[in-house]
């Protein structure tokens, strides 16, 4: 199943700035009407005035937030045909990482996507047809060095929306995750040591994830690469475990010694 994108009524959270304000824009060009949400209010006013969309403020993460979010686009688009669930944070650290930063990663990077759709199924499934977009992360697929609040959320927002991608795609639900590894995003710019040693060198503009994000929409792959890497390491990942885990663990070691001197 492939999108139309032209005439699409769109909402895009986390939309004010990095890949979220990038794709509105996309989107928007194609021929798309874009809500844009973002916690950041301003934000989200300047890209929706750029794109000619409408802003609305608020947290896309909680049930409230949610439930408001698409009540509003719904009033201004009367449907919504594609939600780009796209919010996220990161946080460094392992089990040492603080309680509340474990809880808000569950809450942004999963718990989102589930009230999202918890919203929009009942009248997708009614109608037919419907189309949800994660914004997971390479994370996802393999693994965030230094951060496992990040990669064990981004884990489960995949299997969120492979799970609704097998349950409802012969009911005209349309389901599709992006999965990039660096992003000259905010959240880049405050990984850190460990993380611009991982992912600057290959870091990509959210521009350039945005057109990737539209051609795979068109063509309706399931997991869509800005990185097309991304889908060697996972094959090695799934088929060659205990290489896959030892050459990781290498790495850690050599960002290890790194961070000492």
């Amino acid at each position: 199943m492939t999108a139309e994108l032209d005439g699409a009524r769109v909402v895009v959270t986390g939309g004010g700035r990095g890949i979220g304000a990038a794709l509105a824009v996309q989107l928007a060009a194609e021929g798309a009407r874009v809500v844009v949400s973002d916690l950041d209010g301003d934000a989200a006013s300047e890209v929706a005035a750029r794109i000619g969309g409408l802003a609305v403020a608020g947290d896309a993460a909680s049930e409230e937030g949610v439930r408001a979010l698409v009540a509003a686009a719904r009033a201004h688009l009367r449907e919504i045909d594609l939600f780009c669930a796209n919010a996220g944070i990161a946080f460094a650290g392992g089990p040492d990482a603080a309680e509340e930063q474990w809880a808000r990663a569950w809450e942004v990077n999963v718990m989102a996507h589930v009230r999202a759709a918890r919203e929009l199924l009942p009248r997708w499934l009614e109608r037919g047809s419907g189309h949800f977009l994660a914004t997971v992360s390479a994370a996802g697929l393999l693994t965030s060095l230094g951060s496992a609040p990040y990669s064990v959320t981004k884990h489960a927002s995949l299997a969120f929306a492979e799970w609704l991608s097998v349950t409802y795609r012969h009911r005209g639900i349309r389901v599709q995750a992006i999965c990039p590894q660096g992003v000259r995003t905010d959240m880049l710019a405050d990984a850190g040591r460990m993380g611009a040693a991982l992912l600057e060198p290959g870091a990509l503009e959210p521009e350039q994830v945005a057109e990737v994000t539209v051609e795979g929409l068109r063509d309706g792959r399931f997991l869509i690469l800005p990185h097309p890497e991304v889908a060697e390491f996972y094959a090695r990942r799934a088929t060659r475990t205990e290489r896959w885990l030892a050459g990781m663990n290498a790495l850690q070691r050599e960002l290890d010694a790194t961070s000492s001197q």
